[in-house]
């Protein structure tokens, strides 16, 4: 070989580090192109709508910004049946209703984020209409203001009942929701029991499913069968929205531009805002969402009654609204650093107050269950009963952990489940035998749905809105799982 060749082969360490250099710059100057290019094509597909109503003077009693996003029961009139089957629906031509509310509160104080959720049949007072269910707002607003008029009714009677000031408006309706779980992948979650719902077409056995679009679709919509309805509702969604947000900024997006191009085109296509929304303002609070920065929280309620109303009986979800106040006060507080938190006091059995629902399908067990309890030496109140389901559990809001650990040895076998829809610790009577003793059980306190469990395994995504999985009957979070177990 000459040396004029070996010289053309030589290339020396600062022209590598040149031409390295260059392609590094041409990568990041693509990107950025792509960025530029995706952000505009993103946000001249994005519809708005006048949503905040301009004669709004409503102070906030909570500082920081509130982003109202809903969820709708539109289905467009052009729609294919082969759509509609998508959707598990059919066109039915009547109102829009919005089946998903939730605010999206971001503190001004560098407090957590908070994503509240308004159950949607929440009794309030529509202003113009009176006493009715919180979804129907929309519909009312509409029938003369079109879509801008039930946005603008649906804002004023959140902001009437919550004290919150809505800032901004997202929505989403039920096509629009298919579209963007279907660009973006499948989602896992774990059911602590199994679930065959007519209503929404949702199947899925107990334990871990992968949900495809259509699967999560039917998902988020059930509320029959569900040991608290509304309110299990309400859960599902929270975990399906923060789900999503992960799966939109994990690497198998944000690093494939085929896939985030499509996804960002299912969103921008899907969404409708007010004008005043700032598309990167948003997307850099779901980071937040996303990284699990969030209190996913209920508005306070003291029931769910069924009420006589307009001469039929109407099942409805009773706000608490004395207790509502010091509910959003809380949202700006910031958690106390766990070096410097006092201890929380032992759980007693005489200070702490039980219910006991009857989801056994055995009469009376309930009552006895309450009774054994008492004995025991714990308040109780009033039992009731519950749709059916198989596991026995033990439901209490966060803050309440002690006490519903102390409660578990009593319910030896029963399953602890931290939810946001109970005011005191909840003993759910499952079918599967577990009942209440009057001493405690030794070293016995329950399993947890952030625990160890059964139910793990490989999962197949079915037909319709049904999922397999392993697992059967009931379960609990799987050892090896990050997926909590939900109702």
């Amino acid at each position: 070989m000459s040396e004029t060749t070996r010289s053309r082969l030589r290339v020396r360490p600062r022209h590598v580090i040149r031409y390295v250099a260059i392609v590094v710059v041409l990568v990041l100057l693509a990107a950025v192109a792509y960025a530029a290019y995706s952000y505009h094509t993103f946000t001249s597909n994005v519809t708005h709508i006048d949503a905040i109503p301009t004669s709004s003077t409503t102070a906030s009693s909570s500082a920081g910004q509130n982003i109202l996003l809903v969820g709708d029961d539109h289905r467009p009139a052009d729609a294919s049946a082969a759509e509609l089957a998508q959707l598990g629906t059919t066109q039915d031509g009547g109102g829009t209703n919005t089946d998903t509310m939730m605010v999206l509160h971001i503190p001004s104080n560098g407090a957590k984020a908070s994503l509240i959720s308004f159950p949607r049949d929440s009794w309030v007072n529509i202003p113009g209409f009176g006493m009715g269910k919180l979804n129907a707002a929309f519909a009312y607003g509409s029938e003369k203001g079109g879509d801008a008029g039930g946005a603008q009714l649906l804002v004023k009677t959140i902001e009437n009942l919550s004290g919150l000031h809505i800032d901004h408006f997202v929505r989403i309706s039920l096509l629009g929701f298919y579209d963007v779980a279907a660009a973006l992948p499948d989602i896992k979650v774990c059911l602590t029991s199994a679930v065959d719902d007519s209503y929404s077409t949702f199947k899925a056995p107990a334990g871990i499913s992968t949900l495809d679009a259509q699967q999560a679709l039917a998902f988020v919509r059930q509320r029959h069968g569900l040991p608290e309805g509304d309110l299990d509702r309400e859960i599902r969604q929270r975990y399906f929205l923060t789900a999503e947000a992960k799966n939109f900024l994990s690497p198998a997006v944000l690093l494939n531009p085929s896939r985030l191009q499509k996804a960002l085109k299912a969103v921008s296509g899907a969404v409708q805002t007010d004008p005043g929304l700032k598309i990167l303002s948003l997307a850099s609070q779901l980071k937040d969402l996303a990284g699990g920065n969030l209190n996913s929280v209920t508005i306070p309620v003291s029931g769910t009654p069924t009420i006589y109303y307009g001469g039929s009986y109407v099942s409805i979800v009773q706000v608490d609204t004395a207790a509502m106040p010091a509910f959003v006060a809380k949202l700006d507080v910031k958690s106390t650093p766990a070096s410097s938190a006092p201890a929380a006091p032992a759980a007693t059995v005489g200070g702490t107050l039980v219910t006991v629902l009857n989801g056994s399908g055995v009469s009376g067990a309930a009552a006895t269950n309450t009774s054994t309890l008492q004995t025991a030496g714990f308040k109780v109140t009033a039992p009731s009963t519950v749709s059916a389901r198989s596991a026995t559990t033990i439901q209490y809001p966060a803050s309440m952990a002690g006490q519903a650990a102390l409660v578990a040895k009593y319910v030896p076998g029963a399953t602890l489940e931290a939810v946001s829809g109970v005011s005191n610790v909840t003993v759910v009577l499952g079918t599967d035998g577990k009942s209440a003793k009057s001493t405690a059980s030794a070293g016995s306190s329950g399993s947890s749905s952030s625990g160890s469990g059964s139910g793990s395994g490989s999962t197949a995504a079915g037909s319709g809105g049904s999922a397999s999985s392993s697992g059967s009957g009931s379960a609990a979070t799987p050892a090896a799982s990050t997926v909590p177990c939900i109702n």
